[in-house]
This record gives C-alpha cells, structure tokens and sequence, in this order.
C-alpha cells in the first residue's frame, strides 16, 4: 500500500473539488466500487434538490441542519447518518452553525470522477 492511497479529512489534498451550489463545495476522492465526498455547508444554506442511481450514506461530521429525502424532512446533528437509496430526490440545509458531512457513494458517481459544479442531476 503506498501513501496515495491515505487522505485527511482537513485536507483537499489528493482529492477533486466541486462546487455543488453557492455555498455547497465538495472535496471528492473515488475509489474503484466507492467514493467519499466530503462537503462544507455554509451557515443557513440549502443545496439543491436532486437524484441519482448511486446509493449514497451521509453521515454529519459537525454542524446540524435538515435533510430532505423523498417524502421525509429530519432534523440533523453530528453524529447522525443516514441512507440514500439510488433515484431518491433528496437535498439538506445547513444550520446556523453550517455543516460537514461525509458522504459516501457507491458505486462512484461518474460525474464527480473530475473537478466541476453542480449536482450533475437536478429535479425538475
């Protein structure tokens, strides 16, 4: 195993950045079956509703806010995650304390393999 395979949670290094949304911005680093993205969330701010065929876990890292996903509203806190299943519209807001979530992708969601914005997928 070499250090090319190691990242930090702090650190973009080695990763692929996107901006999502205005004040929704990723760092993705893909794996051949998964993904992981970790996202920043500005304080109060709500990203845009979208789907895809992946399967994505999202876990909250700090902060709090709202997840949106289906026909479900849930309240959000470190600590806490959660299951996406693929084709499930599904968004969150951030609190006023912002949010960083981990997300997890699988299989690798094609449109994050490079660096770009946007959720690729929106409803609508």
């Amino acid at each position: 195993m070499s250090a090319e395979h190691f990242f930090n949670i702090d650190s973009p290094e080695g990763g692929i950045p996107r901006e999502l949304a205005p004040g929704v911005a990723t760092t993705v680093f893909p794996g051949d079956q998964a993904m992981i993205s970790v996202v920043r969330i500005a304080p109060n701010t709500r990203g845009t509703l979208h789907h895809h065929p992946e399967e994505q876990w999202g876990y909250c890292i700090e902060g709090s806010g709202t997840r949106f996903q289906g026909d479900e509203t849930v309240a959000v806190k470190a600590g806490d995650f959660w299951r996406t299943p693929g084709n499930v519209p599904h968004t969150v807001e951030s609190g006023a304390d912002g949010m960083v979530v981990l997300d997890v992708f699988a299989p690798p969601r094609k449109a994050y393999t490079q660096p770009g914005s946007g959720f690729a997928t929106p409803e609508g």
